[in-house]
């Protein structure tokens, strides 16, 4: 009998793995398991149906849970190009180096593993880079670096990339295109993080066709060696939180928001509409609602810092409803956005206009002062100024200015509160928000180190003036039940004595303004409520 022929054997071969990855990594392909050490890599069947799409598919990107060895997956494929084909680059990059190191080991250890006959040697090799003798490699960075600047990249993959800033992955996928754009390949995998951030955006645009990406979902389930009773002991050692993102693959109840995911949800699905009117060159003014002279509106502003990133904000708030009837987010001069503001107020029958008297904000808040806007918000000094019956019960004179600043003061004192008072309206749905804008906004608002703001790369502009909106609205005006009785009582009073409720002090109403009775605590001014 003939002995075969070892050449045309391992010739047989090379072609079968050449032609299918996956023939080539179940048969000649070890890895490192995490308690079971090295061991054949034999892929479960979500792993095999994985592996197909992503050599079909010149574009995926993978939601995925915890610990399924999709990161395994990406390397076994790189290899597979390296191998194969020449020439060819292949750039890993994550949150940071070690992450993306890690792969490039997989790819590294993989390798060594194999037969000689596919072992074509290498020119490079140490911790960051392996480089092979037909020219191609695969290089791990992190997201911090210049990564996929100036490369030629044959495939990108961006391990846990809903964890990586969002000005550092919108810059990585922008400097990627040039190249990715002549036949490059790309892979973008993660757990989620949250809603909002750059990969919840492009796993949603993969979900309805309009990016070009293939979208790949594993969640715990599809893992034939995990049942319920893994699951369960998840949310013991995670948390709830924490084991949803790492398992469920829900971007809803991932993350670290400040408001609830359901809340928005409500909102977003109940009140969330195109405005009748946009202003402006940009279109960046939104209106709903043009004004209504038998209505009271206000009007909250956070002026920008000053550098490109940063936008100027208003919101135009019907006071008696809590209802948003306008929006306005745009990069415009502080003195523009005074001039803007007066206008605005003016229009909507001289709302009350409450901008932030902090830093920059003082150049917008002189020229309102300058253009003799009467209806400008004054901040009460020291404690009053967080402490809403202190402010109404010492009866402060917007005019005596050694008790009062022009302006809304966000301190560390009062920014919390006025979060916690947009999260209390949020919940009790007495607030209605219908930008599309500031619901962005509202989605991106995490806790960071136990603050309150913007996620990287986002702005809180909106949600910080329309929390300042609330906060006015409840605490400082009184503009809870009581306070809305109030104002109505007001308006209906004027010109009016009534004993024991209001009494005016002279014909000048401007002058002596109507007070309230309190009793032996005297009279109070209410010439700021009107």
């Amino acid at each position: 009998m003939a002995q075969p022929n070892i050449k045309q054997i391992i010739k047989q071969e090379y072609i079968k793995c050449a032609k299918d990855p996956v023939y080539f990594m179940k048969k000649y392909c070890w890895i490192q398991h995490p308690t079971r050490g090295r061991v054949q890599f034999n892929l479960y069947p979500f792993q095999e149906g994985t592996l197909r799409l992503l050599q079909k598919h010149d574009r995926s990107i993978i939601l995925k849970s915890r610990q399924l060895g999709i990161s395994t997956l990406s390397a076994g494929i790189s290899l597979w190009m390296m191998i194969f084909q020449k020439d060819k680059s292949i750039l890993v990059v994550a949150t940071k180096q070690d992450t993306a190191k890690n792969l490039v080991t997989k790819v590294k250890f993989m390798y060594d593993e194999l037969p000689s006959w596919l072992q074509i040697g290498f020119t490079e090799n140490n911790k960051l880079a392996l480089r092979l003798k037909n020219g191609s490699q695969v290089k791990a960075v992190s997201a911090a670096s210049d990564a996929g600047r100036s490369e030629a990249i044959s495939l990108l993959i961006i391990d846990e990339a809903a964890f990586i800033e969002e000005n550092r992955i919108e810059e990585i996928w922008g400097s990627s295109q040039q190249t990715l754009s002549t036949g490059g390949r790309a892979i973008v995998l993660s757990t989620p993080n949250g809603t909002g951030n750059f990969f919840h955006r492009m796993w949603t645009k993969a979900e309805d066709g309009s990016n070009g990406f293939v979208p790949i979902r594993l969640p715990w389930t599809v893992h034939p060696e995990r049942n319920q009773e893994w699951r369960d002991k998840q949310d013991d050692e995670l948390g709830l939180r924490m084991a949803a993102q790492e398992c469920d693959c829900d971007f809803t109840t991932s993350g670290n928001t400040v408001f609830e995911t359901e809340i928005m949800k409500f909102i977003e699905s109940t009140n969330i509409c195109d405005p009748i009117e946009k202003r402006g060159i940009e279109g960046n003014l939104h209106i709903w609602e043009y004004p209504d002279y038998t209505r009271n509106y206000m009007i909250t502003a956070d002026v920008a810092r000053g550098d490109s990133k940063d936008y100027s904000a208003f919101h135009i708030i019907d006071i008696e409803e809590a209802k948003q009837i306008g929006e306005f987010k745009g990069q415009i001069g502080t003195k523009e956005f005074g001039h803007m503001l007066v206008a605005i107020a003016t229009e909507f029958n001289n709302a009350l206009l409450v901008v932030e008297n902090a830093n920059i904000g003082w150049n917008t808040i002189q020229v309102v002062i300058d253009k003799g806007y009467q209806n400008l918000y004054y901040s009460p000094k020291g404690d009053a100024a967080t402490n809403a019956d202190s402010f109404l019960a010492k009866g402060y004179d917007i005019t005596d200015t050694t008790k009062m600043v022009p302006g809304f003061t966000m301190s560390m004192k009062t920014r919390p509160l006025t979060i916690g008072k947009l999260d209390a309206y949020m919940r009790e749905k007495s607030v209605t928000i219908q930008g599309q804008r500031t619901m962005e906004e509202l989605r991106t608002f995490i806790w960071k180190n136990g603050r309150a703001e913007a996620q990287t790369g986002y702005n809180d502009d909106l949600v910080m003036s329309l929390a300042t909106g609330c906060y006015v609205r409840d605490t400082a005006l009184k503009f809870a039940q009581q306070g809305i009785d109030l104002t109505r009582a007001t308006l209906k009073n004027l010109g009016k004595s009534t004993p024991g409720i209001y009494t005016t002090g002279g014909v000048n109403k401007q002058q002596a303004g109507w007070s309230q009775d309190l009793g032996d605590k005297g009279q109070q001014d209410l010439t700021w409520l009107l």
